[in-house]
């Protein structure tokens, strides 16, 4: 077995997960079952199952932004409408590999209308959709067929809401049909009776017609009846772009909510309306939910709240209204779902339970907001910093460029994907909120249990996490900095084994928090043991404040023992000071432009060899990252740099110490090396993390998955698993896979030696066969052509032998497709050169007399053509050339006869 001793350097990680955003605004669909989610990501459209998180299509259009988006009830097709006035319909198909993927085949592109469609509607049957442009016109396409159906106009602007549905008549059976033809549709080919079907039932004619309504800007709702083509009424109370239809067949009422403030329900035989709702806020949203006894709305708020359909009241309690990035613009549910899904500004997706509508009494009393099941973060925005947090390290907080700090799964356990409740790799578990602007910074200590924020709003919050309870509760507020938190940083070394504070992290607050703010101010903090409350004499206060730099403080690190922490600033230094007296020990300087992040070396890092020779480290290590594009390495004993590392091609914004490679990376790997090896990792505005070795200054690999620069970093000490955070909205986790590479080189490497040596044995014996395809196998362009030249040179060759060896004939003509375009790969090079020509010659003769010329053409590889060209070119030029030999040997004929002519014999004596 490989011993891990061997293994000195981390060399190669791959990406094991990545969390990457779903939703980036635009227009959403869900399935009939509530899996399968659509959404707009930039151009692109991705379906995603909502129970694993799993990205099971990614559909590209026509490069422009999409306008619409549906999916049918049964996730067969998929319609997506761009701005480049297309519309393409998909067809969807499961694969059947159980990779839990989709596989999207366009069916067909058509340009639905003259100006962008704005609004689309599937059927619950799902073989209509209905399309609304900015023109104020309305086409109804069927969807397998990909033709258009029906032509609606008579709206003044933008359709801004469709809606289909059936509306049912009883009427007695008076009178009958004057004829039982079918009036065929002019423009699509279709019976009448397939938007009107009819039945008998106790002597009364009960009818189903297919009905669509429209709402535009202009304030007006349309209902078209899809038999007769044409509008049967129109609805026109509102005063603004209606929002929001739903039809009712219990009630037979429709539903509309517009941006006048007001939901009014109609009834939907007589088209007058019931009742008009005044709900006081923008609506975007509106539905039926529980057969039509309730109606929820959402709006700008960022609530959603739930009316009696009969009486028009708001059963849920009042709620808090939210800010802009809050507000509702979409409301997704369907009438087989527990739950109603509510699309927000900020591209969050929240899961609301109805479970209380059902168990809730027919009275006055009101009810508590719907309680969420889950949230879904369409995208993290900018990954400003991250860390991972509890013991265990299950989840990673992470600092979007917002106010709310969101914790989301890393469990990779099996789940129930029956429940929209399974917490997924990636799934967003809480929303820590309290600040009032972006958080910039985090820290957590040692135990993970403890978490502190740093934010815009000049203030530091400490947040205790028991992920078992699922409690995320907010413990202390600091307040005192000028301005913005730029950095914060919290003790990471373990109390005592055995001490009631290791024992029961939760019960004891780390006991100091230090914080640097864009006030050029650094801030050492005391914890109270208790949970302060507002106004307490005893809430946090700051035990010293330091003027520290000249210009913003952008990190702060402690050391392993808690005695010393370091200042990273704007001005292009660093200092260290004393943790207890708050004096400065020691300036770093050398770096030409700010410094971005600081850390200090772990507890018994081995000895560093320098730029300079062996380095005194009696003291310890530290490192930097600057904007000038280095990292450095600096003595704690003396405050010199002791190593400068070059590579990024920008800006370096985070740094951090790996773990010493003692550490056991995988539960499954070998014991531990009792050699200790420095190693670095930085990520840059480049994109790119890069690990160094601390020792030689060397990359020892470089991870690329991001689009924009990297502002955090962070890595997990039990796996060695690497965490990346950037400016494109994604996450990666890097693992360490250097072990499995180095046992799977090592095992490669002796397979082959052990295949080299049944090779040489397969050429003594003169196993022909089994010698050139393991030649071929271990691409040995060498001993395949000591082999050959070896046949071709044979003293007695076999009769009727092409190449000498009839065994070696046989070879050659029963290779495959794979094995023929290896060789022929090889016999192109030795038919350049002249010396090998020949064998290249015998090879290619065997060839083309062995196989046919349809084999030959069937042939499938990368350079086929060019391969065959260049035989052909160069065979050429050697019959050329023995051509030219053979107009030679004629003049050398010429010259003995002459010379026999003039009497020249023998060794010149004449006859």
């Amino acid at each position: 077995m490989l011993s891990r001793a061997k293994i000195s350097t981390t060399t190669t990680y791959e990406a094991e997960h990545v969390i990457q955003p779903i939703y980036t605004g635009g227009d959403v669909a869900l399935d009939r079952t509530g899996h399968i989610l659509a959404t707009c990501l930039g151009e692109e459209t991705v379906v995603t199952d909502i129970r694993t998180g799993a990205l099971l299509a990614r559909v590209e259009a026509d490069g422009e932004v999409s306008t619409a988006l549906a999916i049918t009830p049964n996730t067969s097709h998929l319609i997506l409408c761009s701005r480049s006035l297309s519309m393409q319909i998909h067809t969807l198909k499961f694969s059947k590999e159980g990779d839990f993927s989709i596989r999207a085949s366009l069916l067909k592109t058509l340009k639905p209308h003259v100006s962008p469609v704005v609004t689309i509607e599937v059927d619950h049957t799902g073989t209509l959709v209905a399309t609304g442009s900015a023109d104020g016109v309305i086409k109804i396409w069927d969807i397998r067929g990909a033709y258009l159906t029906h032509t609606f106009r008579g709206h003044n602007g933008v359709i801004s809401a469709l809606h289909f549905f059936e509306s049912v008549q009883t009427e007695p059976n008076l009178r009958t049909s004057e004829n039982g033809k079918k009036k065929k549709s002019r423009q699509s080919g279709t019976s009448q009776d397939e938007a009107m079907t009819s039945s008998e039932i106790n002597g009364n004619t009960t009818t189903t017609t297919f009905r669509l309504a429209s709402g535009g800007e202009d304030g007006h709702i349309r209902i078209w009846d899809l038999a007769k083509r044409k509008s049967i009424a129109t609805l026109d109370s509102h005063v603004s772009v209606i929002r929001g239809l739903q039809f009712s067949p219990r009630a037979n009422q429709i539903i509309s909510a517009s941006r006048d403030k007001t939901v009014i329900i109609w009834d939907a035989k007589s088209w007058k309306a019931v009742r008009v709702v005044p709900v006081f806020e923008v609506t975007e949203a509106v539905g039926f939910v529980q057969d039509g006894t309730f109606f929820y709305t959402g709006g700008e708020n960022g609530k959603l709240r739930i009316w009696e359909t009969n009486s028009g009241r708001e059963i849920t309690q009042e709620q808090v209204a939210g800010g802009e990035a809050d507000g509702i613009v979409h409301v997704l549910h369907h009438s087989n779902l527990n739950f109603i899904l509510s699309i927000h500004a900020d591209q969050s997706l929240i899961f609301h339970s109805i479970d209380p509508l059902s168990n809730s009494e027919r009275s006055t009393r009101s009810i508590e907001p719907l309680p969420i099941l889950r949230r879904i973060s369409g995208t993290h925005d900018e990954i400003i910093d991250l860390t991972y947090v509890t013991p265990e390290r299950a989840l990673l907080a992470l600092a979007t460029n917002s106010e709310s700090l969101r914790l989301v799964s890393l469990s990779t356990a099996a789940h129930d994907t029956n429940s929209n409740n399974s917490s997924y790799f990636g799934a967003d578990v809480a929303l820590l909120e309290g600040h009032e602007d972006i958080i910039i910074c985090l820290d957590v200590d040692w135990s993970g249990c403890w978490l502190a924020t740093g934010a815009k709003d000049n203030t530091v919050r400490l947040w205790r996490i028991d992920h078992t309870q699922n409690s995320f509760q907010h413990f202390a507020t600091f307040t005192g900095h000028a301005e913005s938190i730029g950095a914060i940083a919290l003790p990471n070394f373990p109390p005592p084994l055995g001490s009631a504070a290791y024992n029961n992290p939760l019960g004891h607050a780390p006991s100091f928090l230090l914080t640097g703010s864009q006030d050029k101010t650094v801030k050492k903090w005391e914890i109270t043991k208790s949970h302060p409350f507002k106004g307490d004499p005893n809430a946090p206060r700051a035990i010293f404040t330091r003027k520290a730099h000249d210009k913003d403080i952008n990190a702060i690190s402690i050391n392993h023992n808690s005695s010393l922490f370091a200042s990273a600033s704007q001005d292009r230094t660093v200092k260290i000071w004393s943790v207890e007296e708050g004096e400065v020990q020691g300036v770093l300087r050398g770096h030409r432009r700010g410094v971005w992040s600081v850390k200090f070396a772990p507890k018994d890092a081995p000895p560093l060899i320098g730029d300079n020779g062996p380095a005194n480290i009696s003291r310890g290590l530290i490192l930097t990252g600057s904007g000038d594009k280095t990292v450095k390495i600096w003595s704690l004993s003396d405050y010199s740099c002791l190593r400068t590392l070059e590579g990024h091609t920008n800006s370096v914004l985070k740094v951090l110490w790996m773990p010493l490679s003692s550490t056991t990376a995988t539960t499954s790997a070998p014991p531990p090396s009792t050699k200790k090896t420095l190693q670095i990792a930085s990520a840059g505005g480049d994109g790119l993390v890069k690990i160094w070795d601390a020792n030689t200054g060397e990359t020892a690999v470089t991870l690329d998955n991001h689009t924009d620069r990297i502002w955090a970093l962070t890595v997990n000490p039990a796996t060695n698993t690497l965490v990346s955070g950037g400016g494109d909205s994604t996450v990666t986790f890097w693992k360490d896979t250097t072990f499995a590479t180095v046992a799977a080189n090592a095992a490669a490497s002796t397979a082959r030696v052990e295949q080299e040596q049944q090779l040489q044995n397969h050429i003594h014996y003169g196993s022909y066969r089994d010698a050139i395809t393991l030649a071929l196998q271990l691409n040995h362009p060498a001993r395949l052509l000591a082999l050959l030249q070896g046949v071709v040179d044979r003293q007695s060759p076999e009769p009727g032998s092409l190449t000498g060896v009839r065994a070696v004939d046989e070879v050659l003509a029963s290779l495959s497709d794979s094995q023929l375009l290896l060789l022929m790969s090889r016999v192109r090079d030795w038919n350049t050169n002249a010396r090998t020509a020949v064998v290249a010659q015998r090879v290619l003769a065997v060839v083309v007399r062995s196989y046919s010329a349809e084999r030959l053409a069937g042939v499938k590889g990368h350079g086929w053509k060019d391969m065959l060209a260049a035989l052909a070119a160069y065979t050429e030029r050697h019959y050329k050339r023995v051509e030219g030999l053979m107009d030679e040997s004629y003049v050398v004929d010429f010259t003995l006869r002459e010379m026999e002519a003039t009497g020249f014999v023998g060794e010149g004596q004449a006859m």
